[in-house]
């Protein structure tokens, strides 16, 4: 008898509080039935980043509520669900807690299973629920916190092949745009100023382009930004508009360069497994950037790789991402109890040591 499982998913590891439904049959493609998401960008834009406590605050708020539309926007109810999952981490604290919370809550009242998803798998996982790629596959993984190389060979199975030292580009494209005064987030901001500006008027560093792996560095790229614009004022008294798109325009140019070069390292290594169906795909925040999708589908070109992207809703946080990790968690026998912490560190590579430093609480990712 072919199986059908419904999973209801809840995300809320950092300033978006989403609840999604995904179903699938047998070996059928999966399907999206809701996908519900409330961004906090007003409640922070005071403030020039996200506050953890406002951000909890509001999942707290909103989460409920988020179940109740998903479920509605479904033609579903709770007892159509076969199971519950939650992003358990890595993430502010305070809103991961709000979402496991409330997933315990629901699961304790009607007994529906519990599975804890890591919220970077999600990400990494979603290439199979839009495309249905198989295993195993590179993942580009590039959001405001995070930024890694990883082999996906199952829903809990990852090799990470390489990864920032320092920045994601996510928190470099947000602390940039707040050097030249525009808006968070800062990705798209710069994106559209770099519309108008000439990539090739400021020349920024490609950083560790020297070193022959796939970890990454952009910490120094927004100090030479930095840099650029104190020289402009320092020299006009002000930023023009067509200075301001120029440089956003050179940084842009900078950060696609060094990802579409880590790229193609990555891709070196990740052959030498000789998949049968050889796939890149790209996921997370950062990879809306349609200057950067062109960059990384360039390169998979060139080397014969098929290139993924999931459509632009699905690369920011969202909770059918979360249901669709859980589903494969599920079928591969996963559960918790309702002792699921939530976790602020949880890396996806268990085995390889941490990029970044891991403090007391453990690898940051």
């Amino acid at each position: 008898m072919t199986q059908t499982l419904t999973i209801l998913g809840l995300e809320s590891s950092c300033d978006d509080t989403a609840v999604g439904v995904v179903r699938q049959t047998g070996g059928e493609l999966p399907e999206i039935l809701a996908s519900v998401v409330y961004g906090q960008a007003e409640l922070h834009s005071a403030y020039g980043g996200i506050v953890p406590e406002i951000a909890a605050r509001a999942h707290a708020e909103k989460l409920d509520l988020c179940v109740v539309e998903a479920l509605r926007d479904a033609a579903l109810t709770l007892g159509d669900i076969d199971a519950i999952a939650v992003t358990a981490g890595p993430g502010l604290i305070g809103g991961v807690l709000s979402g496991v919370m409330c997933a315990k809550g629901i699961s304790a009242a009607t007994g529906l299973p519990l599975i804890g998803v890591n919220h970077l798998a999600g990400h990494a996982l979603t290439p199979r629920l839009t495309d249905a790629i198989a295993y195993p596959y590179l993942m580009l993984l590039v959001s405001g916190g995070h930024c890694q190389f990883l082999q996906v060979n199952g829903p809990d199975a990852f090799t990470r092949l390489g990864g920032t030292i320092d920045d994601a580009p996510g928190e470099a494209f947000d602390k940039s745009a707040r050097l030249l005064g525009l808006t968070q987030p800062g990705g798209p901001a710069i994106e559209n100023e770099a519309r108008q500006g000439d990539p090739k008027r400021f020349r920024f560093p490609r950083p560790l382009l020297d070193r022959d792996d796939c970890n990454l560095s952009f910490s120094g790229l927004k100090t030479a930004l930095l840099r650029q614009r104190d020289q402009i004022i320092a020299v006009k008294g002000g930023l023009t508009q067509k200075d301001r798109a120029d440089i956003c325009a050179g940084f842009q140019q900078a950060v696609v360069d060094v990802l579409s070069k880590k790229t193609q390292r990555g891709i070196r290594i990740y052959l030498r497994d000789n998949p049968a169906v050889p796939s890149f795909a790209v996921a997370g925040g950062v990879a809306a950037n349609t200057a950067i999708r062109r960059g990384l589908e360039t390169v998979c070109a060139e080397n014969g790789v098929a290139f993924h992207a999931p459509p632009l809703a699905l690369c920011t946080d969202n909770g059918a991402m979360i249901a669709y990790a859980g589903l494969e968690l599920f079928k591969a026998g996963h559960r918790d109890g309702l002792d699921l912490m939530a976790r602020p560190r949880w890396p996806l590579d268990k085995t390889s040591p941490a990029i970044l430093g891991s403090g007391k609480k453990g690898a940051k990712a």
